[in-house]
C-alpha cells in the first residue's frame, strides 16, 4: 500500500485548488491523480456485479470500471484482490453538520397567542419554511466519521425543528471545507408532526398540527392565485417557490403516515414518510398511500424478564414489536414499497450494520438492502446523476470491504468520499489470531492467540505432572513485526522470555531472534497450525425462521391474528328482541342478519349457509352508542389554545390501537361519537365511529354520517382554576363566553358575505380580484349556521344552558345537544322549544362546585318533558358499563324498562342524526347487535356478542381463548428475550407503560 500521508497530502492540495472561487493561500499547483484499483468484486449498483473487476477514478469521479479497463501509466494501483467495492451508503434523514436543536430556557409564564419573531414571516413559529440548511451547514468531521464507518457517503441534511422545517442540503462526509463537500442545497422540503423548539401555545395537539398546515397550504393556494395581496409572507412565498421539490413528512408512527397521506391527497401532494419501523402493522394502508418510506433500524432491546414478576410489566404489544420489529424492512420490500434506509433514530450508532444483518436474516434481500442504501435514497431526491452507483462520471464515494457486504464477518476497510481515501480498519493488518507451535531453540510450545489486531492476547499451556498452568504471553503485531515477551516458570526457562521477529506467508510463519532471562540471544520461530485457521464462530444464534411471526390487527392483546373477522351470515334463534321499535319486546324470536344488515325478524328464519347462534334464555339488544366519548384519540383531545378552534378536528386523529376499543366491544358499545375536549367555548369536529376493533382509523369512522363540533360552557371554558398564569386568554368570565360566540358567528357571516360577493361578480371580474382567503375556521361555524355541522355543548348550569339558546335564537342555528347536562331538570321545556336534546349522565353530582344542584332524576324529568334524552359516559371505564347506567333511569324517576334501554340505543342515534341505521332492530337497519345473557338493564347481564354489521367482533367465548393466546405467545417472546439476554444481547430494564385516559379538562398531548 502506497504511503498514505502522501496520498491524503495530495488530495488535500487536490482540493484546496478545486475551490475555483475562494482565494488561496499558498500555490496554486492542480494534481490530477488517477486511481485504479484492481482484482476486486464491483458492484456498480444495487444489481450488477462484476467479478475480478478494476475501478478507475480521477478527480474524485469514477472514469471507468469493468474487467477490461485500459489502466494509465501515472495511476496509482491499488491490488485489491478477494475484496469488494460497494457504492456509498446514502442517508436521507439527517441532522449531520446541523446547529443543536434547544429550546429556549427562559421562564415562560403565561401563554403566548403570536410569534415573537419580528420578521415578515408566517404567523406560527412552527411554521418556518424559509429556513435553509445550506445556509446553516458546517463541517463536523467527528461526527462525519461516525457514519463514514458504516459506510455512508453522503447525507441530506434538514434542521430538525418545527411542522414545517424548510429546505435541506445534500452533502458528502469528507473532512474538506463546506462548500466543497455540499452537492447541492435545497433538495428537499420537510415537515413533521412535531412543534419543535416553538414556545407558541397553538397548536397544542396533534389534531391542531394538523389543521394548522392544512390552514397553512390554504394561505399558499391563495397567494399562488391572487396578485393583488397587499402582504408580503416570506414563508408562504417559499412554500410556493419550492413547491415541487420532494417533500418529507416525518410522521414516525404507522397511524401518522395515513394521516400525513390525507393532508398530502387534500393538496395533490406526494409525500416521502419517514416512519418508525412499525410499517408491518398496517402495511396495506401504507401501501395504498402510493408514498416512499424512509426507515429506521432501531430494533428495540429485549427486556430483562427473567424474573416473572418482571415480565408482567412490559406491554404484550412491546414484546410483539421486539419480536417482529426486525421482519418490517422485508415486510417492506414483499409488498413492493420503494423505501430507503435511515440511521437517524439509532443513538448507538454502532449497531446500524448490525441491526442491517438482523433485518437480512429476517427476510430482507441483500439487493433489496443495498437498493435502500444506494439507488432508492438517490432516485427519491433526484440525485441519482451524482451518487447511488459507480458509473462513470459520478463521484468517486465507494466501500472497500473485506467480502460480501452482508455477511457476518465481513469488515469495512475503507470508504472512499469524493475520491478521498478514510480508512476504517487497514486492510494491511495480519490476521494473526490461530494456534502456532512455538520453537525456542528447540524448546517447543503450544501458543494461542486470540483477540483483535490491535488487542491480541496469547497463552500456553505449562504441563508440570497433573497439573496444566496456563501462562499469559503479550503479543504486539505491527504490519510484518511481531514481538512476544512470557514467563514460563517451567524447567526451561524461569524468567521472562523476550522474542522480537517478523511475519511471512500471509502470517502463517514467525521467526526472529529473542532473549532468554539469562540474556542469551537465541533463534525462535512459530508455524501457525494449517486446521487452526479462524473458524466460524459456532456460537453464533439460530437462524431464524423466514416464516414471519403472527402478526395482530391491531398488534396487541387481543388484537385479530392474522386477519380481521368478515362479515357473516348470522341466524340468532330464539332470543328475547329488545326491538326499540312499536314492536316493542319479542318473546322466542329469530334475527337475519346478512350482508351486515338486518334482513329479517321473526320465528323458525334460515338462510343457506347461516351461523346459526343459539339465543335461547338470552336477550338481543341493539347496540350501544355513546354520545360522548374520549376514547380512541391521538396526543390531545383539546386544542386549549385559542377560544375558538373550530377547525381542529378529532376525526384527523383517530387512534384505532386503543386497548378501550375492545373493552367497550365487551361492553356492547357498537358505535361513539369521540368529541374534543371542554377548554374552550367553540372547540374542535368530532369523529363518529365504529367500534370495529382491528380496523384502520379510517375504515372505523361512520360513512356519510352528519357532522358535529363540540362547544362547551362552565368553568373550563373561562379558565377559572388553571392558575395565575392563565388569565390572559379571552374570555374569562361567562359574560365573555357569550360575546365569543357572538364574535365568532358574526366574523363567520362577514366571511361568507365576502365569498357571496366574489362568487356574484362577472366572470371576467372575479378573474382579476381578490378572492378571499379561505378560512378553515370560519368555513366550519358556516356550516353550523347552513345546517350542516351540529352542535353537541358541554353544560350543567342552566343560566348558561339558557344563553347559548338565546344566542343560537338570535344567530340562526340550533344546539342539537347539550351533553352531560347536569341542569337540564331546570329547563327542559325552554331546551323542547329551542329543539335541543339533552345527553346526560345517569347519576353523577357534586363532583365540582358548578354540578352543585345536579340530582339523579334529571334524565326522567328531561324525557318526560319531552326532551329527547341519552345516557353518555364521557369516561373509559363507563362506556363498558351504560347499560347500567341506563337502568338508572328506571330506578330514579321510574322510566319503563323499554325507555330507559333507549338513552343508549336509539336515542343517541337520534341526537347523532344517526336513527335511520341504528340503534333499534328494525328490517334494513345496520346489524349491530348485542347478545346478552339477561335482561341487558340487569346487573347481572353478561355481554356474550356484540356484532358491528355483521361482524363478530366480540364473542366472550374466543375472548378467553384469546386471553389464553395471549399468555400463551407473550411467554414464547419473553423466553426468546431470556435466551437473547444469556447470549449475550444487551437489555433493557422491565417497566410498565401505561396508557393516558382523555377526560374532557385533559390538557397537552
Amino acid at each position: 500500500m502506497k504511503n498514505v500521508f502522501l496520498l491524503i497530502t495530495m488530495f488535500f492540495c487536490g482540493f484546496i485548488n478545486a475551490q475555483e472561487t475562494f482565494d488561496v493561500n499558498g500555490t496554486h499547483n492542480k494534481n490530477h491523480n488517477y486511481y485504479a484499483f484492481t482484482n476486486a468484486t464491483v458492484f456498480v449498483d444495487y444489481q450488477t456485479k462484476i467479478e475480478n473487476a478494476t475501478l478507475l477514478i480521477k478527480d474524485g469521479k469514477v472514469e471507468a470500471v469493468g474487467t477490461k479497463i485500459n489502466i494509465p501509466k501515472n495511476v496509482v494501483r491499488y491490488n485489491l484482490d478477494g475484496k469488494f467495492i460497494y457504492p456509498s451508503f446514502i442517508d436521507l434523514y439527517s441532522d449531520y453538520g446541523m446547529p443543536e436543536v434547544k429550546k429556549s430556557k427562559t421562564p415562560h409564564y403565561g401563554p403566548q397567542f403570536e410569534n415573537k419573531n419580528k420578521q415578515a414571516i408566517n404567523w406560527n413559529q412552527a411554521i418556518k419554511p424559509e429556513v435553509e440548511a445550506g445556509k446553516l451547514f458546517t463541517v463536523n468531521d467527528k461526527k462525519a466519521d461516525e457514519l463514514r464507518k458504516l459506510g455512508f457517503g453522503t447525507v441530506l441534511t434538514h434542521h430538525h425543528d418545527g411542522l414545517m422545517r424548510g429546505t435541506s442540503t445534500f452533502v458528502t462526509l469528507g473532512n474538506e471545507k463546506a462548500n466543497l463537500v455540499m452537492l447541492q442545497d435545497n433538495v428537499a422540503s420537510h415537515l413533521s408532526f412535531n412543534k419543535g423548539t416553538s414556545t407558541q401555545d397553538y397548536p397544542g395537539s396533534l389534531m391542531g398540527m394538523i389543521a394548522l398546515l392544512r390552514q397553512t397550504y390554504y394561505d399558499v393556494d391563495w397567494l399562488f392565485n391572487n396578485t393583488k395581496i397587499d402582504e408580503y409572507n416570506i414563508s408562504l412565498n417559499t412554500i410556493v417557490d419550492n413547491w415541487k421539490l420532494p417533500q418529507i413528512f416525518e410522521a414516525n408512527d404507522k397511524l401518522n403516515i395515513m394521516r400525513a397521506d390525507k393532508i398530502g391527497d387534500e393538496f395533490e401532494t406526494q409525500y416521502i414518510f419517514k416512519g418508525k419501523g412499525d410499517e408491518y402493522q398496517r402495511i396495506s394502508e401504507i401501501k395504498a398511500t402510493e408514498g416512499k418510506l424512509i426507515v429506521p433500524l432501531n430494533f428495540p432491546k429485549a427486556y430483562d424478564v427473567e424474573d416473572p414478576y418482571d415480565a408482567l410489566k412490559v406491554n404484550y404489544s412491546i414484546v410483539k414489536h421486539w419480536e417482529l420489529a426486525p421482519f418490517n424492512l422485508g415486510i417492506i420490500a414483499e409488498n413492493e414499497i420503494d423505501f430507503a434506509i435511515t440511521a437517524s433514530d439509532l443513538k448507538d450508532k454502532k449497531v446500524f450494520l448490525k441491526n442491517l444483518a438482523k433485518a437480512i436474516k429476517s427476510g430482507l434481500s441483500e439487493e433489496s438492502a443495498l437498493k435502500a442504501l444506494t439507488y432508492n435514497p438517490a432516485n427519491f431526491i433526484n440525485q441519482y446523476d451524482k451518487v447511488g452507483s459507480l458509473e462513470k462520471g459520478k463521484l468517486a464515494n465507494f466501500i472497500i470491504a473485506s467480502d460480501n457486504l452482508f455477511a457476518k464477518k465481513t469488515k469495512i476497510y475503507e470508504n472512499w468520499i469524493q475520491g478521498k481515501q478514510y480508512v476504517v480498519e487497514d486492510y494491511n493488518v495480519i490476521d494473526a489470531v490461530g494456534n502456532y507451535s512455538l520453537n525456542i531453540a528447540g524448546k517447543t510450545y503450544d501458543l494461542k492467540v486470540k483477540g483483535e489486531p490491535k488487542k491480541l492476547s496469547g497463552n500456553i499451556n505449562i504441563i508440570n505432572g497433573k497439573d496444566t498452568n496456563k501462562v499469559k504471553v503479550d503479543v504486539k503485531v505491527e504490519r510484518q513485526l511481531v514481538s512476544l515477551s512470557f514467563n514460563p516458570s517451567d524447567d526451561y526457562q524461569k524468567g521472562t522470555i523476550r522474542l522480537s521477529g517478523t511475519i511471512s506467508s500471509n502470517g502463517g510463519i514467525w521467526d526472529g531472534n529473542g532473549q532468554l532471562p539469562s540474556g542469551e540471544w537465541v533463534k525462535w520461530s512459530a508455524i501457525k497450525g494449517k486446521d487452526d485457521e479462524k473458524k466460524e464462530d459456532k456460537t453464533d444464534e439460530k437462524t431464524d425462521s423466514l416464516i414471519i411471526p403472527k402478526i395482530q390487527y391491531p398488534n396487541m392483546a387481543y388484537g385479530y391474528f392474522d386477519s380481521i373477522p368478515k362479515a357473516e351470515t348470522i341466524i340468532i334463534q330464539g332470543s328475547t328482541v329488545w326491538t326499540n321499535e312499536a314492536e316493542g319486546v319479542l318473546q322466542n324470536t329469530d334475527v337475519l342478519l346478512q350482508n351486515g344488515k338486518i334482513t329479517a325478524i321473526g320465528k323458525n328464519l334460515s338462510a343457506e349457509g347461516a351461523r346459526i347462534i343459539d339465543g335461547k334464555g338470552k336477550h338481543l339488544s341493539a347496540g350501544i352508542i355513546d354520545e360522548h366519548s374520549h376514547i380512541a384519540i391521538s396526543r390531545g383531545v383539546n386544542e386549549c389554545t385559542q377560544a375558538v378552534t373550530a377547525e381542529v378536528s378529532i376525526a384527523d386523529v383517530v387512534n384505532s390501537d386503543d386497548i378501550n376499543i375492545y373493552r367497550q366491544l365487551a361492553g356492547g358499545v357498537t358505535a361513539s361519537q369521540l368529541l374534543h375536549g371542554s377548554c374552550n367555548p367553540i372547540g374542535g369536529q368530532s369523529a363518529l365511529i365504529k367500534l370495529r376493533w382491528g380496523a384502520a382509523p379510517e375504515q372505523m369512522k361512520i360513512n356519510d354520517s352528519t357532522s358535529f363540533i363540540k362547544f362547551a360552557l362552565g368553568e373550563n371554558v373561562k379558565q377559572s382554576n388553571w392558575g395565575e398564569f392563565n388569565t390572559q386568554r379571552f374570555p374569562q368570565t361567562r359574560m365573555g363566553v357569550e360575546q365569543v360566540y357572538y364574535d365568532a358567528f358574526i366574523r363567520a357571516q362577514e366571511y361568507q358575505k365576502k365569498w357571496n360577493a366574489f362568487a356574484a361578480l362577472p366572470e371576467k371580474m372575479r378573474a382579476s380580484s381578490l378572492a378571499p382567503r379561505i378560512d378553515l375556521e370560519m368555513e366550519t361555524l358556516n356550516e353550523i349556521l347552513n345546517k350542516q355541522r351540529f352542535i353537541s355543548c358541554h353544560s350543567y348550569q342552566q343560566g348558561e344552558i339558557n344563553m347559548l339558546m338565546h344566542v343560537g335564537d338570535s344567530m340562526g342555528f340550533t344546539v342539537n345537544t347539550f351533553t352531560h347536562i347536569l341542569e337540564g331538570y331546570k329547563v327542559a321545556d325552554k331546551m323542547k322549544e329551542h329543539g335541543a336534546g339533552g345527553s346526560t349522565f345517569s347519576d353523577w353530582w357534586a363532583y365540582k362546585y358548578e354540578v352543585n344542584d345536579a340530582i339523579p332524576y334529571n334524565g326522567a324529568i328531561m324525557h318526560k318533558q319531552g326532551v329527547l334524552t341519552a345516557f353518555n359516559s364521557d369516561d373509559a371505564e363507563m362506556g363498558r358499563r351504560l347499560n347500567q347506567e341506563a337502568a338508572k333511569a328506571v330506578k330514579y324517576g321510574g322510566v319503563s324498562e323499554e325507555e330507559a334501554l333507549k338513552f343508549v340505543t336509539l336515542n343517541p342515534a337520534k341526537l347523532l342524526h344517526l336513527d335511520h341505521r341504528m340503534g333499534s332492530i328494525k328490517v334494513g337497519k345496520d346489524a349491530d347487535v348485542v347478545l346478552w345473557s339477561d335482561n341487558p338493564l340487569s346487573i347481572y347481564a353478561i355481554c356474550e356478542k356484540t356484532i358491528i354489521d355483521g361482524v363478530v367482533y366480540f364473542d366472550l367465548d374466543k375472548d378467553a381463548d384469546q386471553q389464553k393466546a395471549n399468555s400463551k405467545e407473550k411467554a414464547r417472546i419473553i423466553e426468546k428475550m431470556i435466551v437473547a439476554k444469556k447470549g449475550g444481547a444487551k437489555t433493557q430494564p422491565a417497566k410498565s407503560k401505561k396508557q393516558k385516559l382523555y377526560h374532557c379538562d385533559t390538557v397537552g398531548e
